[in-house]
């Protein structure tokens, strides 16, 4: 086989370096002689064009180097990591030109667009630009807010047509948005303290105003959550005064929730170890008074007027006068108890928390006596049995029950027991007698509408407990006989400094001693 002459590039020396550089100069050549299967062979066709490309492209400089294809290390045989080095190729590029459209779109406006959300790469990855502009490097920032002039002590600076007094409407809208700093930190006042804003002062004095206010419903809102009831009245002093009474060993433990109100709500617990001074029954019901005030707006009356804690009402705070509402159920509860009325018995009181028999069996609650279904015998004996304790609550305990009515009587071993007595007053309260009145109303309708033949009126029943004997055609002449009898009592509490201690049992107005 005849050699074949092949043309290849030789070395060139330092002296015709200019020839290889210059395209149109003529390149020497030497003829090497192979054979005809080293010229098909593949390895030595790439040697050629790597020869050639060098020749061609001496130095071949990055347009951009990522952290992909920067480090002598890099793995180029991996179809992904060459797909990557592509894509942040790709999405350097695509970044340069949204910096480009941005500075064209913006130019010198102090009010700028961004393109940051439409960028591929993130800021700290991306390497620095000549396209990119750094305030910070600028001498004229239109977002950094000028120095508030100050006014010298004479009100004005400048001369003649150049003077400014403090009272000018640059100067004091710049005022008024520095002032924005001593705003509440959760009063959002957005970026307009770093811009040269200007606030007038009705909007500065407006948006004072609304930081003012929510500053101080802020503080209403968190006054709220942490002495406010929430979680079923149970806050954290109450829990704490419950786990007082479990490690004391005066509860075994506290089961659940069995009832809820408005005023309170009732949670069941087992009794614990008694003691000499007291006996804890097994079971015991806790009465966990609402600490919000929202309910006991209201109710003040039947306590404010009361002449046991008159005195005491002026002088509290309101959140106190919880405290007395359940002092004042405990002192009703005691008294009930010791006339021989159903009732349940006084364990202890903890501030707010009433320790309570419980009214039940095995963690069922006894029914009211709305949803129990009694027979004629037991409605008759209930109905009996109510205008006794009514009669022994006026007489004996001096106290009338001032919210009665089938949702706070129970039936348990075939007899009412009577609850939620913290609202009760005495007689001689300044509503005292209206309120019997409403009580002896509520029996009387229940009754009624369940067949007891023997249930009287409202009016007969409130002359059968308070012994009044109060006469008159129709309702309204009854309560205006009764307003006047308040009258005259509370007349006569003013004037003396003191109570009655019964209405007579005549029914004649009450006497003056002198």
């Amino acid at each position: 086989m005849d050699p074949v002459e092949v043309a290849a590039v030789p070395d060139a020396g330092p002296g015709h370096a200019w020839q290889n550089k210059c395209p149109w100069g003529t390149p020497n050549t030497t003829s090497i002689s192979c054979s005809l299967a080293d010229v098909m062979s593949e390895q030595l066709a790439k040697e050629l064009q790597l020869e050639e490309e060098n020749a061609a492209f001496p130095e071949v400089v990055a347009v951009a180097e990522g952290p992909f294809i920067t480090g002598e290390n890099t793995d180029t045989s991996s179809d992904l990591m060459l797909a990557q080095m592509l894509q942040m190729e790709f999405d350097r590029e695509y970044d340069a030109q949204l910096r480009r459209e941005e500075k064209k779109i913006n130019g010198d406006s102090k009010v700028s667009i961004s393109f940051e959300n439409y960028r591929k790469v993130h800021p700290y990855d991306s390497d620095s630009s000549e396209d990119e502009v750094d305030w910070q490097d600028t001498r004229h920032d239109p977002y950094r807010a000028d120095k508030p002039t100050t006014t010298p002590r004479k009100g004005f600076i400048g001369k003649g047509k150049d003077i400014t007094t403090k009272h000018d409407e640059v100067v004091c809208g710049r005022k008024n948005t520095a002032r924005m700093e001593n705003f509440a930190p959760e009063f959002q006042v957005g970026d307009g303290i770093g811009m040269d804003l200007k606030l007038s002062n009705q909007v500065f004095n407006a948006l004072k105003q609304h930081a003012y206010s929510e500053e101080r419903r802020s503080a209403r809102l968190h006054e709220k959550k942490e002495h406010s009831t929430a979680e079923k009245a149970v806050d954290p002093k109450t829990r704490l005064l419950l786990y007082k009474m479990v490690n004391a060993g005066m509860l075994e433990t506290i089961t659940g929730c069995i009832s809820t109100g408005k005023e309170s709500v009732v949670f069941h617990a087992y009794g614990g170890n008694a003691t000499e001074e007291k006996v804890i029954p097994p079971e015991c019901a806790i009465k966990v008074f609402k600490t919000t005030l929202n309910e006991f707006k209201n109710r003040d009356k039947y306590i404010k007027d009361d002449y046991r804690f008159k005195d005491r009402f002026s002088k509290l705070n309101p959140r106190k006068i919880i405290r007395m509402w359940a002092e004042k159920e405990m002192h009703n509860l005691t008294r009930m108890q010791t006339a021989g009325i159903p009732c349940p018995q006084v364990v202890i009181l903890k501030k707010h928390i009433l320790v309570m028999s419980f009214i039940g069996q095995d963690q069922v609650p006894a029914p009211k006596l709305k949803d129990v279904t009694l027979s004629s015998e037991d409605m008759k004996k209930a109905y009996y049995q109510i205008l006794h304790m009514m009669q022994q609550l006026y007489k004996e305990c001096n106290l009338i029950h001032a919210d009665l009515s089938e949702y706070n009587m129970l039936w348990h071993d075939g007899k009412v027991w009577l609850i939620d007595v913290s609202q009760s007053v005495e007689p001689t309260h300044p509503h005292g007698l209206e309120f019997l009145f409403r009580d002896c109303r509520n029996v009387s309708q229940f009754f009624q509408k369940g067949g007891v033949a023997e249930a009287v009126n409202e009016r007969e029943l409130f002359n059968a407990v308070s012994g009044l004997n109060i006469t008159a055609d129709n309702e309204a002449d009854f309560q205006a006989q009764i307003e006047a009898l308040e009258k005259i009592n509370e007349d006569h509490v003013q004037n003396h400094g003191k109570k009655l201690s019964m209405f007579s049992s005549d029914g004649d107005p009450p006497l003056d001693d002198e």
